[in-house]
């Protein structure tokens, strides 16, 4: 975990939290003792990076009201099916989730981000 951590630059108690939420979803397991550590626990072709999002995060959705499996209704808001922001953070979360599922740990991931302007 120290050199995760160093590596990646994180504290080290910030990544203890992430190496134990996704030790809990069965994503990586810890050994104990003078060669511990922590690996993963599935091939990494089979973990998405959203996934891992939804477990840290626990939705992709910017908004509440957006949200697929944690919804809630936005204080203070119009009438949902009256309200623009609502359509385009659903279009952003649909976009978010093609997008973070479509790429496992197994892929190459790009240096730079790629942005396609219409």
């Amino acid at each position: 975990m120290s050199e995760i951590a160093k590596e990646q630059n994180i504290p080290p108690k910030f990544l203890a939290v992430i190496l134990s939420e996704l030790s809990r979803e069965g994503l990586v397991v810890s050994h104990r003792g003078r060669d511990g550590g922590y690996e993963l626990a599935v091939p990494p072709v089979d973990i998405r990076y959203g996934d891992v999002v939804r477990i840290m995060r626990g939705s992709l959705a910017l908004v509440p009201c957006a949200s697929r499996y944690a919804y809630e209704r936005c204080n203070n808001c119009v009438v949902e099916a009256d309200c623009r922001l609502r359509s385009v953070m659903l279009r952003v979360r649909d976009q978010t989730a093609a997008l973070l599922d479509s790429i496992t740990f197994a892929d190459p991931v790009p240096l730079e981000p790629t942005f396609q302007s219409k």
